[in-house]
């Protein structure tokens, strides 16, 4: 039986144009998470910099960092002084001409324990990833820490089930999303509830589905590009929050601004609610053909 009673920190907070100053932000909120007892801190996605992804650039390239490289050094240092597990969301240079959005998972005693490349990648108005990102290769992943199995999926993998399905199934206890997720400003007073409705029903869905926690880390402000090709800019709705094994959120930041969310992790939790709600006993692994088709016809 899987036991343990521990807290995670969620850094949720706003960049600017300046990576070194970012950096040391993210560096402060996981020493201070640290001091109100968490034991595993994860950071937004992509936190170094503001979201390269609302413009078509590829001067943006320069801001992409080998891994381990420097920011993994910063945070592994920080992570062995602070006793804490850590993720990281970064913009990768794997290779000339080859980047990814990866998550570093950082041990305790600062060692990297292991990454995953964003398997799904948008390409959507002010999203445009696709020009940087090349879709991860080494699929979902699960990561043994000295808190237990966890897995970190990053922001546009949070719509898609099989992500999450395929980590649990790895073991993972909790599924972290660090994310960056916001509305177009004129779009907001139409759209704008119906669509934080969405993105939070989805992510609580996984954690029913699996019987796992879920824990979301999102940015919060008004970002625009160097005022350059974003036009109003993209307005990141916070909410970052914590749910436990059956979709009850357990804690929420606000929308509007920065935060450094609290949260207990019981892990017994999970066998308790496998056991009255046991899905994973339930399914029919035997009819799921057809499941790694893109769609389905006669």
């Amino acid at each position: 039986m899987t036991t343990g009673v521990f807290k995670v920190g969620l850094v949720q907070m706003s960049m600017t144009a300046d990576p070194a100053a970012n950096l040391a932000k993210a560096v402060a909120q996981v020493k201070a998470a640290a001091q109100q007892g968490a034991a595993l801190v994860c950071l937004p996605e992509l936190f170094r910099t503001l979201y390269i992804g609302q413009r078509e650039d590829h001067a943006l390239f320069d801001l992409a960092e080998p891994i381990p490289g420097p920011t993994t050094a910063a945070l592994g240092k920080v992570a062995r002084e602070a006793g804490v597990v850590l993720i990281a969301s970064l913009f990768e240079r794997r290779a000339a001409g080859l980047y990814h959005n990866t998550a570093a998972v950082i041990e305790a005693d600062g060692t990297v324990k292991g990454i995953y490349r964003k398997m799904h990648i948008p390409d959507d108005p002010a999203y445009y990833e696709k020009v940087y990102f090349t879709p991860g290769d080494l699929g979902f992943r699960a990561f043994e820490t000295s808190l237990g199995s966890i897995g970190t999926l990053i922001c546009w993998d949070q719509w898609y089930p099989e992500g999450a399905r395929l980590t649990a199934l790895q073991g993972a206890n909790i599924l972290f999303y660090p994310t960056a997720i916001g509305w177009h400003p004129a779009e907001k007073a139409q759209h704008g509830a119906a669509q934080l409705d969405a993105w939070r029903t989805i992510q609580r869905s996984h954690a029913i589905a699996n019987g796992c926690w879920v824990a979301a880390v999102n940015r919060v402000g008004l970002e625009k590009l160097d005022g350059q090709g974003g036009g109003a800019g993209l307005e990141f709705w916070g909410h970052s929050f914590v749910a436990d094994p059956f979709g009850v959120v357990v804690a929420e930041a606000p929308a509007d601004k920065e935060a450094l969310l609290i949260a207990e992790i019981d892990l017994g939790r999970v066998e308790e609610v496998r056991r009255n709600w046991p899905f994973l006993r339930d399914r029919r692994t035997d009819a799921y053909g057809g499941i790694e088709r893109r769609f389905l016809t006669d």
